[in-house]
């Protein structure tokens, strides 16, 4: 998937060491629970990055990189999760972008693109985000789509220091249309020509 700022591909080995040094800053993995600061070490980050290939390989998941379209470089990772071909439907989460990417617009138009791919290639009918209810830069971005908020679920999930309460937010098909035309105004706003 390529858009003005980024392309979206599978996860390969091969983005292992960008990723680690893209991923570096602490405030990147606070709120991503089962790997919190992965990139504190080589060691985590190889330990994520493995469990990332593996759900991939197992087709439990669709994990991806995010790579800077002018350079090339891998700056961030996101996923296809909770993958419910059933009742067409699927998760975007792990997403994460090393901190010099923040407020660039990279979230913003890898959003675009994991989004309209889940409705326009695959039909789905729903799309879920969640974050920690603490999260409030997270929520704000999903708020932002705009993704509708669904509430929060209580003591949803253990994590390290206790129990995480969860965000649920998500975008359906019907509202796919007026979705995307608001990440293409918001990268508008960025100075691409190309969402005008």
């Amino acid at each position: 998937m390529q858009g003005e700022l980024v392309v979206v591909e599978p996860l390969a080995p091969s983005h292992e060491a960008a990723l680690f040094a893209a991923g570096r800053d602490p405030e990147v993995w606070p709120y991503l629970t089962a790997f919190p600061n992965a990139a504190e070490t080589r060691d985590r980050f190889h330990r994520w990055m493995e469990e990332a290939l593996a759900a991939s390989e197992e087709g439990a998941e669709g994990a991806f990189a995010i790579l800077d379209r002018a350079s090339g470089t891998p700056i961030g990772s996101s996923r296809y999760m909770a993958l419910r071909p059933e009742h067409r439907g699927l998760e975007i989460g792990w997403t994460w972008l090393g901190r010099p990417w923040w407020r660039t617009g990279a979230n913003v138009e890898t959003k675009l693109l994991l989004l309209g791919r889940a409705f326009e290639e695959l039909d789905c009918e729903r799309v879920e985000l969640k974050t920690n209810a603490r999260n409030e830069r997270s929520r704000a971005a999903m708020e932002a789509l705009p993704a509708q908020f669904e509430g929060i679920h209580r003591r949803h999930m253990k994590v390290p220091d206790g129990w995480r309460d969860t965000a649920w937010y998500s975008v359906i098909a019907p509202e796919w249309p007026t979705v995307r035309a608001a990440l293409r105004e918001r990268l508008a706003g960025h100075g691409l020509a190309a969402y005008r």
